[in-house]
């Protein structure tokens, strides 16, 4: 799979719309424009091919001559990682002049892993419209994966079932945040039907990433899927240990009891002598270490490795530890650019629906923006092939 050459843009471009070309005078209907992203990415013909739409055009291929502003080239990128269609599309957004026609261009390769979701809904392309696939269809194109060609948290576990998942808490707690609310109450399907357009399941057995998040042992099946939190009284790992937790469990319970263990273990400061009225000021912001913290579990590796998170709380900084170098696009230079790659494509896409990654690829830079704001200093990465280390410092 590719995207196409300027040549071919422009043979797509005088053609009619299809299956895969879509033309939009406008960017103003963003939530059609989504829609059209996860149809292309989905591509149940089959055809291999990248899904193109043209925006800046009219339905009859005139051109509607809007100014195509580097604000509406990143406003169109942005489409891809702000968490509404799940998992992430890989896409381009480019800028093109095809028959003297200014227009910006949108890009969508077919998925590995198919059904993608805008908001809860799996759409496809049925010619040149746009339609809410059927359960069906749905199931065309779950069965469409292949296992060995998949990301480690995607892979069946061969010993695994259905019954070491804790079914009734996916049921309870997240189909009603990963699929809309009129489609689950639309929903006959069986079960092992649900779990399988969830990417929970591959050909009936369960997921690495499903048993880490929905496990009714999640350890049992990859041991280092926990997080060790240590308060250290002192600077070194050699002084005394005020607290030490081995935080288990499904991935919500690890991430919520950390989040717990953050919370309590923030100091304020109240400020009455240089300020007209009292200011209390923490000595780390609560939302840049929670940022980390589920940068921390999103990212780490959970192959060939069964050491945890770790989480080291210093009298004067916080360690957030991840098992696993940096991934895929990801250098230790882009990385302070947003650039971001997913060794774990289902674990986040179920921490965005558990409602522990709002936005995607932005985590690092609202930890920054948070500590700037508060006071502390920016963090400071460290990069080995076998871990990523972030040290937050308290204020100064």
């Amino acid at each position: 799979m590719k995207f196409h050459d300027d040549s071919e843009l422009a043979a797509l471009f005088f053609g009619s719309e299809s299956s895969l070309v879509e033309r939009k005078r406008s960017a103003g209907d963003s939530s059609a424009i989504h829609r059209n992203i996860c149809a292309f990415a989905n591509d149940l013909p089959a055809s291999g091919r990248a899904g193109i739409i043209f925006i800046g055009v009219e339905d009859d291929g005139t051109c509607s001559e809007i100014d195509v502003t580097d604000e509406l080239l990143r406003n169109l990128a942005q489409m891809r990682s702000d968490g509404s269609i799940q998992p992430l599309p890989t896409m381009t957004v480019e800028q093109k002049t095809i028959g003297g026609c200014e227009m910006a261009v949108i890009q969508v390769l077919p998925a590995a892993n198919p059904p993608l979701r805008f908001k809860g809904r799996a759409w496809i392309r049925v010619g040149p419209t746009v339609q809410q696939a059927s359960p069906e269809e749905e199931q065309r194109l779950a069965e469409r994966r292949r296992a060995g060609q998949r990301p480690f948290d995607m892979r069946p576990v061969a010993d695994a079932s259905v019954e070491d998942l804790d079914v009734e808490y996916v049921l309870a707690t997240y189909l009603p945040n990963a699929i809309a609310r009129e489609i689950l109450d639309q929903n006959e399907r069986p079960l092992s039907h649900q779990l399988l357009s969830l990417r929970l399941l591959h050909q009936h057995i369960p997921v690495q990433g499903a048993l880490i998040a929905f496990g009714r042992d999640p350890q049992y099946w990859s041991p280092g899927a926990y997080v060790q939190f240590l308060r250290i009284a002192g600077s070194s790992l050699t002084d005394p240990i005020k607290n030490s937790k081995a935080l288990t469990g499904n991935l919500e319970e690890v991430l919520r009891r950390l989040h717990e263990l953050i919370e309590i273990n923030i100091s304020v400061s109240s400020d009455v002598v240089t300020r007209p009225r009292e200011v209390r000021t923490p000595d780390y912001p609560i939302e840049a270490l929670r940022q980390l913290a589920a940068n921390a579990v999103m990212h780490r590796s959970y192959e060939n490795t069964n050491s945890p998170c770790r989480v080291y709380w210093f009298d004067d900084r916080i360690e957030f530890q991840s098992p696993g170098g940096l991934y895929g696009n990801v250098t230790p230079l882009n990385i302070h650019e947003g650039v971001t790659d997913y060794r774990n494509p289902l674990v986040a896409e179920i921490m965005h629906h558990l409602g522990f990654a709002q936005r995607f690829g932005l985590g690092i830079q609202l930890a920054k923006a948070s500590l700037r704001d508060n006071g502390n200093p920016p963090p400071e990465f460290l990069f080995s092939p076998t871990q990523v280390t972030v040290v937050v410092r308290g204020l100064q």
